[in-house]
This record gives structure tokens, C-alpha cells and sequence, in this order.
């Protein structure tokens, strides 16, 4: 049975495929190759199969071109993208700052014609008071003055009297010299009258001109206090948005940033408005107002160097992955690619607690910073701080490397809080808002 079914399909073979005989000639002698259908059936196999082998080998490799090429053009779009976005920022950073230093000007020019107007105002106080005690001495003055006359008048008007009762011959030198004498005090008590009369009618014009300009001087500050008052207001609402935009609460970190700076001539001093001893009027409860916001802008600018609102990367770079789920996985932070060697930069004031070489993350940079926040820089090329080191905000701390898991040269950017990861952008875009 078996033999019959391989004489059938020898037969079928040798219908497609009839033997053949390959001669090989030499000089000597002369042989031959014997190709039966079975050989040759498998030689066609395998040449087909190489050729088809070949066919799709080439259609993938055209494949794969075409694609490399759609994602080189879709990488250069995005490239263009992110350039143009990164310039947007630039150029909006740049406005921002300078809004910051012209209203920084406005209000330090703002707080020297306060300083100004309050030593004016205070002058003036003295020159008022100095007024109404020399009014109150001419009015005593003069009252005396009236006094004495009218007792002169009196002493006369008895004289008077005593003289049509006696006879003229017989009143004595005593009492005409006494007349005489009556009549002289009174004349030098008129003029001196006339005179302190003169003097408290120009007082009296003088200080209704020190009433004036006092009135012309409390609208000037009531001006200048509006004025300030809305620049403080400007210039505190975007700071308490940056932190809540950030997740922190500005209130608990003003206190926590108040209690490290709490030494007496530090940066946050209780500022003092002089009240001379009485309650505080309203133009002195206002200054307060405004220097209170003074010292909440002061703290809020100690707490922005201490958390890292700021970018770590200053030169060129794309964006090239986010933070968030990743292949099944969570990416801590935000990548930054750019070429090796590319400076990289502290985002806030703090203290460096590693710098070395770790794992995937191949030469590692750690920072503390204030508020329990660590902030870490991955795949680094160089390392130019140490374990222990204090680093200020924007001070260079390495280069931007392909060290560690890393498929081309980036910056790995974590931010820690509690030492859980958040996304690092919430603090950049919050303080890209502001500074």
C-alpha cells in the first residue's frame, strides 16, 4: 500500500517534473546528476520560499522608511510646537518681570514721598501747636490788657466824681500827679492793646492759612494712600495665587516663613507707626494697612526662593514626556530634552543631600528644600555640587546628560512633597503666572 501511494505521487511529480540529468564533463571522464521530481520539487520550494521571504523582508523595510519618515516630520512639528510655545513663555516671562521692577520702582518712589509727607506732616504739627499757645498768651494778654483798662476807667470816673463835689483850688499836687499818671497808663495800655489786637489778627490769618495747606496736605496723602493701597493689592493677590495654584496655603507658610526670620533687625522686623502716644488716627492705621503688606510681600519673597517655582532648564529644550501613567507605569516627574551638556539649574534655595550615581537614574542630584519639598535632577552628564552643599535658586548645579535608563540626552525632573511625587509644572506654570 505504501509503495502504490509513492508510486502515485512519484508519478503526479514526474508530470511537473520530469527527471533530469545534469552531465558534468572533465577530461578524463564524464558523470552525471540525476535530479528526481522529489529533489527538484524541493529546490522550487525553497526558492519560493526565499523570494517570498525577500518580497516581505522589502515591503517591511518601505514600511518602516515611510513611518520613520511620517515621524521625523511629526517630531519636527512638534519640535516647532513646543519652540514657539517655549518663546510665548519667554517673551510673557519677560513682560512679567518687567511689570515687577516697574511696580517695584512705583512703589519705593511711592514709599519715599510717604517718608516725605510724614515729616512734613509732622512739622506742621508742631507749627500748629506752637500757633494755638501763642493765640491762648495773646488772648490771656489781652484779657489782662481789658482788665486793667477797665479799672483805669473806673479809677478815673471816681476822680471825676470827687472833683465837681470839692472846689478846683483845693485838690492837692498828690492828686493831679495821680491823674496824670492814670491817664499815661491808660494811653500806653490802648496802644499796647492796638498792638496785641494787630498781632492776634495775624496769628489768627496765619493759622487759617496753616488750616489750608494742612487740608491740601491730608488730600495729597489720602491720594498717595489710595495709590498705595491699590499697588499692594496688585501685588499680593497674584503671590497668594501662585501658592494656592501650587497647592500650598499661604497663610501656614507665611507663619512658617515668619518664624525662621523672627530675630530682631531681620528682614521681618515688626514695622512701627509712631502714634505719639494716643490711639492711632486713620492715616496712621493706613500706613500700617500698607506696611503690613510690605512685610506679607517680603515674606512671600523668602517662601518663592525656598520652593521651586522657577524652570531648571534656561537654554533650549523641548518637552518630551509629562508627568503621569507611562506604559503601565507612573513617570514621577517631567523630562526636558535638550543637547548634553546643557547647564542645569536649582529651582529654589536648599541644601544638597545627594550626588552620585543611582540606578535607572544614572548620575542623580537630590535637594531639601523648605516646606518638605525635594526637588531631584536624573540622566545628568556632570555633577558640579556635593552632599552637604547649599544651593541658592538658579545657581548652576550640573549638565544635562543620557546617564542611567535613558534613550537620549534629557533632564528627568522630579518634584517631592512629603516625599510622594507631584507634577512639577503645577510649580512652573504657577510661578511662570508671576515672575
Amino acid at each position: 500500500m505504501r509503495s502504490r501511494l509513492a508510486k502515485n505521487i512519484h508519478g503526479v511529480l514526474e508530470r511537473f517534473f520530469p527527471e533530469k540529468r545534469l552531465f558534468l564533463r572533465s577530461e578524463t571522464e564524464t558523470r552525471f546528476i540525476r535530479l528526481k521530481p522529489e529533489t527538484q520539487l524541493v529546490a522550487w520550494t525553497g526558492c519560493i520560499v526565499v523570494v517570498a521571504w525577500t518580497i516581505v523582508a522589502t515591503a517591511i523595510l518601505l514600511m518602516d522608511s515611510i513611518g520613520a519618515g511620517n515621524f521625523r516630520a511629526q517630531a519636527q512639528r512638534d519640535q516647532l510646537t513646543y519652540e514657539q510655545r517655549l518663546n510665548a513663555l519667554s517673551s510673557e516671562r519677560d513682560a512679567r518681570a518687567g511689570e515687577a521692577v516697574a511696580a517695584q520702582e512705583r512703589f519705593t518712589s511711592a514709599l519715599q514721598q510717604i517718608s516725605i509727607m510724614q515729616s512734613e506732616l509732622l512739622a506742621t504739627e508742631e507749627k500748629r501747636r506752637e500757633l494755638e499757645t501763642g493765640l491762648e498768651v495773646v488772648q490771656a494778654t489781652l484779657r489782662d490788657t481789658m482788665k486793667a483798662r477797665e479799672d483805669a476807667r473806673a479809677q478815673l470816673a471816681n476822680l471825676a466824681a470827687e472833683t465837681e463835689d470839692t472846689d478846683v483850688a483845693a485838690i492837692s499836687k498828690d492828686a493831679v500827679g495821680t491823674v496824670d499818671l492814670l491817664a499815661n497808663a491808660l494811653a500806653e495800655t490802648a496802644a499796647e492793646r492796638d498792638m496785641i489786637a494787630a498781632d492776634a489778627e495775624f496769628a489768627i490769618g496765619h493759622a487759617q492759612d496753616m488750616e489750608l495747606e494742612l487740608r491740601l496736605l491730608q488730600e495729597r496723602n489720602d491720594q498717595i494712600f489710595r495709590q498705595l493701597e491699590e499697588a499692594m493689592l496688585v501685588s499680593v493677590e497674584p503671590l497668594d495665587e501662585m501658592f494656592r495654584a501650587a497647592g500650598m496655603n499661604p497663610e501656614s507658610l507665611i507663619n512658617q516663613v515668619r518664624r525662621g526670620y523672627s530675630g530682631t533687625g531681620g528682614p521681618l522686623t515688626p514695622l512701627q507707626f509712631s502714634t505719639r502716644g494716643g490711639t492711632p488716627d486713620p492715616d496712621a492705621e493706613r500706613a500700617n494697612g500698607i506696611l503690613s503688606s510690605m512685610d506679607r510681600i517680603n515674606l512671600y519673597r523668602i517662601a518663592a526662593e525656598k520652593a521651586p517655582f522657577t524652570i531648571p532648564v534656561k537654554s533650549n529644550f523641548r518637552f518630551t514626556s509629562g508627568f503621569g501613567q507611562r506604559w503601565g507605569r507612573l513617570h514621577a516627574g517631567t523630562d526636558f530634552a535638550g543637547p548634553i551638556g546643557t547647564p542645569i539649574y536649582a529651582t529654589a534655595d536648599g541644601v544638597v543631600t545627594h550626588a552620585g550615581w543611582s540606578s535607572g537614574y544614572g548620575r542623580l542630584i537630590k535637594i531639601r528644600h523648605e516646606f518638605g519639598i525635594e526637588t531631584r535632577y536624573a540622566h545628568l552628564n556632570s555633577m558640579d555640587v556635593t552632599v552637604g552643599q547649599r544651593v541658592s535658586r538658579d545657581e548652576r548645579i550640573g549638565a544635562m546628560g543620557n546617564s542611567g535608563r535613558s534613550t537620549g540626552p534629557h533632564l528627568h525632573y522630579e518634584v517631592r512633597v512629603g516625599g510622594e511625587p507631584v507634577n512639577p509644572m503645577i510649580y512652573i506654570r504657577a510661578g511662570q503666572d508671576v515672575f
